[in-house]
C-alpha cells in the first residue's frame, strides 16, 4: 500500500539538513551566521548607544560567540539530529504499530468472523445438544417401549410355551439338518427324553428304526416341496404302550423368507380310532348275536338228533318209524343250516378258522356214512358206500369243518335225487408222512344245467326247478363248502348232466398223526446250583419258590445281558433258560456261551411255546425242555433224566374239583404250589399278578389298535407266562392263542380272543381267590 505525501514542518526540514550535512558543518554554518549576527548587533547597538563603533567592541562579542556558540549549535544540532532519528524511529515504530494495527484490525476482523463462526457453531452445538437430548429422550422412550415389548414378548412366549406344554398334542421343530431344536412336554413324555437332552438329536436317535425311517422320508418330502403333509403313525411310549397320531409337518421360514427347518404337530386320534373300532365291534357283535343264537339252537337240536336216532333203534310200528326218521332227517338238515349260518358270519368277517386235531379217519367216515344212509332211507333211495380207509389211520384235520362239507354234499345228493341212487366213496392214499383222501358223492338226480355249473359255488345260488322248489334251501351250503375246502388247501369239483345226476369230488391232503403217549415221571434231584434266566417277575417268584422248596440254590438273571454277566460254567450245575427275553433270545445267549466256553452245564429251555417241538430245541443244542407253567413232576422228570436217576415218585393226592375249576384253574399245579411254597406266598404272588396284568392288558390293547403283530405276540407271551405261574389255565390258553401269530385266521380271531382274555382275567381272578380261600 503506497504512503500519502506529507508536507514537512521546518523542524523536520532542519533535522533533515542536519542529518544531510552533519552536525559539524551545520554548526559551523550557524556559527558563521551567529558571528555575522553578533557583528551586526554590535555594530547596531554601539552605533545607537555610543554613536561609534570600535574594533574592540567586536572582539568580546565575537570571541564570546565563537567560544559558546559552537557548543550550543553542536548541542542543538546533535539534539535535532537525535530527535530526528528518534522521530524517524518513532515513525518506523508508528508504521510498525500501524502495520500491527492493521494486522490487529485484520486479526480482529478474523476474530470477529471466528467469533461469529464460533457463535454459529455454538448455536449449532446447542441445537445439536437439544437434538441429542431429544434423541436420547426418544431413545429412552424406544428402549422403554422395547423393554415393554420384550416383556410382552417374554410373557407371550411364556404363555405360548405354557400352551405348548399344556397341549395334549405333540409339538416339535427341527432345523434344516433334521436335528431337533425344541419340543413340548407331550413330546417329552412320548420319547422319554427332556427337551434339553433332545436338542441336536436326529430322528434316528429318538425313534425306533422303522418309525425313524418313515419320519425322515416324510421330512424329505416336506423339504423337497416346501408344502405341508399329513399322515398317521403309531408311536410307542417308553412303557411299551402305543398311540395312533395324526402327524402334520410344515416348512418353517424366517422373516426374510428363508427356510430354516420344519414344524411337526401330532394329534392323538386314539379315541377316534377306538370309536371306529367300537363301531366295527358293534357290527361284529350284531353278527355274533345271530351266530350265538344259532349255536344255542343247535344244542337242543343235537338232542333231537340223538334222541331220534335212539328212537329209530327201538321197536316202533311202521308209521312211528316214518315219523321218527322224518324228525331225524329234518334235525340233521336244520343242523347243517345252522352251521352254514355260523360259517357265513365268519366268512363275512374273514374269521373262518381251521382247527386241526388228531382224528381217527375210519370212524369219522363211518359216522358220515350212517347219517347219509338214514337220509337216503327216508326218501327210499338206493344208497351205496365204499371206503378203503384202514382202521387206526390218524390224521391232522378239522373234523367239524370237513363233516360240515360232506354233510352238505350228501344232503344235496339226497335232496335233488327224486328216485334212484346215491353213492358215497372214500379213497385213501398214504404216503410217508401224509395222506391223500378223495371223497366222492354221486347221485342220479335232476342234474345241473351246463350254463349254471360255474355258479354252483356262488353265494345264495339256488336251483330253480319245480321238482325241488319246496326244498331249495338257503343257497349258501355249497359256497361255504368251497370256502372251507380252499382254507384246508384242498380242491372241490363238480360234474353234472341234466336229468342224469351229479358228481361232487373233494381232494384233500392231511398229515399223519400219532396217538399221544403218556410219559413217566421220575423222582426229584436235590442240591443243584441253578441259574434261572427269566424276565417275568411273577414267573421268577414261582420258579424260585418251587426250586428252593425242592432243595436247590437259585441265582436269577432277568435279561440276556445279566445272564451273560452272571454265568460261569463252574458255578452252576444246571441252567433254566427262558427263550423269549426283552433284549435277546435264549438261543442267542446259548450261542454266546458256546462261543465263550468249551464246557457247559446242562441248559434246559424254559418256554411256553407249544408250536416248537422238543426236537427243535434239542436241535439247537439244548439239553431238554420244561414247559411253562413249571410243574413239580416236569422238574423231577427232566432233572432226573439229565442226572440219570431212576426212582419212583410219591404220588400227590389232589382233591377232586368241580368241572368249572378244572377248566379255569390248573388245580393239580396249584395244589403242588401250596405244598411247595405255601398259601401265604401264593396269595402274595396273586397280588403281584393282579398288578402286572393291568399293565400287560393296557399295553396289549394299544398294540392291538396299532396292529403291531410282533408286539402283540410278545405281550401275550408275558401274560401267558404270568398266568401259567399262577395256575390260571384258561387265561394261559387264551393268551397262547393270541401269542401264536402265525396260525391261520389269527388276525380274524384276534379281537374276540382279546375280549375273552379281558373277561377271563376279571372272572378267573375271582375263581382263584375263592379257591385259595378254601385251601
Amino acid at each position: 500500500m503506497l504512503k500519502k505525501s506529507v508536507r514537512l514542518s521546518w523542524p523536520e526540514k532542519a533535522a533533515k539538513i542536519v542529518n544531510r550535512f552533519g552536525t559539524v558543518r551545520v554548526s559551523l554554518f550557524f556559527l558563521g551566521i551567529a558571528v555575522g549576527i553578533t557583528v551586526l548587533e554590535v555594530t547596531l547597538f554601539s552605533f545607537l548607544f555610543y554613536g561609534e563603533v570600535g574594533f574592540r567592541d567586536y572582539i568580546d562579542p565575537i570571541l564570546l560567540t565563537v567560544l559558546t556558540m559552537p557548543w550550543v549549535l553542536y548541542f542543538i544540532s546533535e539534539l535535532i539530529r537525535r530527535l530526528e532519528r528518534s522521530r524517524e524511529h518513532l515513525t518506523q515504530v508508528i508504521d510498525q504499530l500501524e502495520a500491527l494495527r492493521k494486522q490487529d484490525k485484520a486479526s480482529a476482523s478474523n476474530l470477529r468472523n471466528n467469533i461469529q463462526q464460533l457463535n454459529y457453531e455454538i448455536e449449532e452445538r446447542k441445537r445439536a445438544e437439544l437434538q441429542r437430548e431429544e434423541a436420547i429422550r426418544l431413545l429412552k422412550q424406544q428402549i422403554e417401549e422395547r423393554q415393554k415389548t420384550q416383556q410382552n414378548l417374554y410373557e407371550q412366549s411364556i404363555l405360548l410355551r405354557s400352551c405348548f406344554d399344556c397341549s395334549p398334542d405333540i409339538i416339535y421343530y427341527r432345523d434344516e439338518n433334521g436335528r431337533f431344536s425344541g419340543c413340548n412336554r407331550s413330546f417329552e413324555e412320548l420319547t422319554g427324553k427332556t427337551e434339553k437332552a433332545m436338542i441336536g438329536l436326529t430322528p434316528w436317535d429318538v425313534y425306533p428304526e422303522d418309525i425313524a425311517e418313515r419320519v425322515v422320508s416324510s421330512d424329505r418330502e416336506v423339504l423337497a416341496t416346501n408344502a405341508s403333509i399329513s399322515y398317521q403313525v403309531w408311536l410307542t411310549y417308553p412303557d411299551g404302550s402305543k398311540k395312533l397320531y395324526l402327524i402334520k409337518k410344515v416348512p418353517f421360514f424366517n422373516n426374510e423368507g428363508k427356510r430354516i427347518g420344519l414344524l411337526g404337530f401330532g394329534r392323538d386320534i386314539m379315541e377316534q380310532h377306538q370309536a371306529q373300532k367300537a363301531l366295527e365291534k358293534a357290527s361284529r357283535d350284531k353278527t355274533s348275536f345271530i351266530s350265538t343264537i344259532s349255536h344255542e339252537l343247535r344244542t337242543p337240536l343235537n338232542g333231537i338228533v340223538g334222541i331220534s336216532r335212539i328212537l329209530k333203534e327201538t321197536a316202533l310200528d311202521k308209521e312211528q318209524q316214518k315219523h321218527v326218521s322224518t324228525i331225524f332227517a329234518c334235525a340233521v338238515t336244520l343242523g347243517n343250516i345252522f352251521n352254514d349260518i355260523i360259517d357265513l358270519d365268519k366268512i363275512e368277517r374273514n374269521k373262518l378258522q381251521i382247527n386241526l386235531e388228531p382224528t381217527e379217519l375210519s370212524n369219522f367216515v363211518y359216522e358220515l356214512n350212517s347219517v347219509a344212509c338214514l337220509m337216503a332211507e327216508q326218501k327210499q333211495l338206493n344208497y351205496h358206500f365204499h371206503s378203503d380207509v384202514a382202521e387206526g389211520t390218524w390224521v391232522q384235520l378239522d373234523p367239524t369243518r370237513l363233516r360240515q362239507v360232506l354233510w352238505n354234499l350228501l344232503a344235496n345228493a339226497v335232496k335233488f335225487t327224486l328216485d334212484g341212487d346215491v353213492e358215497f366213496n372214500v379213497e385213501c392214499h398214504i404216503r410217508n408222512t401224509f395222506v391223500w383222501i378223495d371223497f366222492e358223492v354221486i347221485d342220479s338226480g335232476i342234474g345241473i344245467p351246463e350254463d349254471e355249473v360255474d355258479n354252483i359255488f356262488t353265494m345264495y345260488y339256488q336251483v330253480d326247478r319245480k321238482e325241488v322248489r319246496a326244498g331249495t334251501g338257503t343257497g349258501i351250503g355249497l359256497a361255504i363248502s368251497k370256502t372251507i375246502i380252499d382254507a384246508m388247501g384242498g380242491q372241490i369239483e363238480v360234474h353234472s348232466e341234466m336229468n342224469q345226476g351229479s358228481t361232487f369230488s373233494v381232494s384233500l391232503k392231511f398229515d399223519l398223526a400219532e396217538s399221544p403217549v403218556e410219559e413217566e415221571v421220575a423222582c426229584p434231584v436235590q442240591g443243584l446250583n441253578i441259574l434261572l434266566v427269566e424276565d417275568v417277575e411273577l414267573n421268577v417268584i414261582v420258579a424260585n419258590s418251587i426250586l428252593t422248596k425242592l432243595g436247590h440254590s437259585v441265582t436269577v438273571a432277568k435279561t440276556g445281558k445279566e445272564a451273560l454277566a452272571k454265568f460261569r460254567p463252574e458255578r452252576f450245575d444246571l441252567v433254566l433258560l427262558d427263550i423269549q427275553l426283552p433284549d435277546m433270545t435264549g438261543f442267542d445267549i446259548f450261542a454266546q456261551w458256546q462261543q465263550d466256553y468249551s464246557q457247559l452245564p446242562p441248559v434246559v429251555a424254559l418256554t411256553a411255546n407249544v408250536i416248537k417241538t422238543r426236537d427243535e430245541y434239542l436241535a439247537k443244542g439244548l439239553t431238554d425242555v420244561i414247559a411253562k407253567p413249571i410243574k413239580v413232576e416236569n422238574v423231577h422228570r427232566v432233572f432226573n433224566k439229565i442226572f440219570e436217576l431212576d426212582f419212583e415218585v410219591s404220588g400227590t393226592l389232589v382233591e377232586p374239583e368241580n368241572d368249572i375249576n378244572n377248566k379255569i384253574l390248573d388245580v393239580e399245579f396249584l395244589v403242588q404250589l401250596i405244598e411247595t411254597i405255601g398259601v401265604e406266598q401264593l396269595n402274595q404272588n396273586l397280588v403281584l399278578f393282579e398288578q402286572l396284568i393291568v399293565d400287560y392288558l393296557a399295553i396289549l390293547e394299544t398294540n392291538l389298535l396299532a396292529k403291531d403283530k410282533d408286539e402283540i405276540g410278545k405281550q401275550a407271551h408275558k401274560i401267558k407266562g404270568a398266568a401259567a405261574s399262577m395256575g390260571l389255565k384258561q387265561i394261559q390258553s387264551i393268551a397262547n392263542d393270541i401269542q401264536l401269530t402265525d396260525t391261520p385266521a389269527w388276525w380274524e380271531n384276534l379281537d374276540d380272543r382279546v375280549e375273552q382274555l379281558k373277561h377271563s382275567c376279571e372272572c378267573d381272578l375271582k375263581e382263584i381267590k375263592t379257591w385259595l380261600a378254601k385251601h
